[in-house]
């Protein structure tokens, strides 16, 4: 396969993942595996294609469904090209940890969060949700993480993330941050707890993830 012909099937799967039509994204990431295509210009095309996604929905030309569709056909076609990619020797350059805080077991938020992240080239550790303060800080000290994600939906589990935050201190005093979010969460909030960020979406958290590590 021609590089012109590369170029045109990575400009496709920027837009099948942009649009969220996931059968075409893993048709076309199978092709350029295929043809030889370097697997980090697939992941290149498709990182692109998820920043794109994000600013369109922060200016509220597409909503949640669509930008879950495009995280869903990303997180599709990065199946194929997990191994391609550690074949080739390129991991992720940033890890983080997300969860849904303990005595919460909502996951439509933190999940679409971890996909976003994962969409921006984080390598992402999903604890799941009605996580404690402990299970976190254990994970934290296992997995080594750069950014931990501290999800909850109900406000009678607000005081959850700030035990967290604060069990977390002694992997924050290494550089660790820890960033919160929710429909009950306020800046204001994560400020009071000493929260290194907050982020209202799932577009900003991507952003925010990204201030965190330094790669903005």
């Amino acid at each position: 396969m021609s590089q012109s012909t590369i170029d045109q099937q990575l400009s496709e799967l920027n837009v099948a993942v942009r649009m969220g039509k996931r059968a075409q994204a893993v048709d076309l990431t199978q092709g350029l595996l295929d043809s030889g295509a370097a697997p980090g210009q697939l992941l290149d095309a498709m990182v692109q294609a998820m920043d794109e996604v994000g600013e369109r929905f922060q200016c509220n030309e597409i909503f949640i469904p669509q930008m879950l569709m495009a995280s869903l056909a990303m997180g599709d076609s990065m199946a194929l090209l997990a191994p391609k990619l550690s074949e080739a020797g390129v991991e992720p350059q940033y890890r983080a940890l997300i969860g849904t805080v303990a005595g919460d077991v909502h996951n439509i938020g933190k999940n679409l969060v971890a996909m976003m992240w994962r969409g921006a080239g984080f390598d992402v550790v999903d604890l799941g949700a009605n996580v404690t303060a402990d299970e976190f800080l254990k994970a934290a000290d296992e997995q080594h993480p750069d950014l931990i994600g501290l999800s909850a939906l109900l406000t009678t589990t607000m005081p959850a993330i700030k035990t967290t935050v604060e069990t977390l201190a002694p992997v924050r005093a290494s550089g660790v941050r820890v960033v919160v979010g929710g429909a009950p969460i306020t800046q204001s909030f994560a400020d009071a707890i000493g929260a290194d960020g907050y982020a209202p979406d799932a577009a900003s958290a991507v952003d925010l993830a990204r201030r965190m590590v330094g790669s903005s």
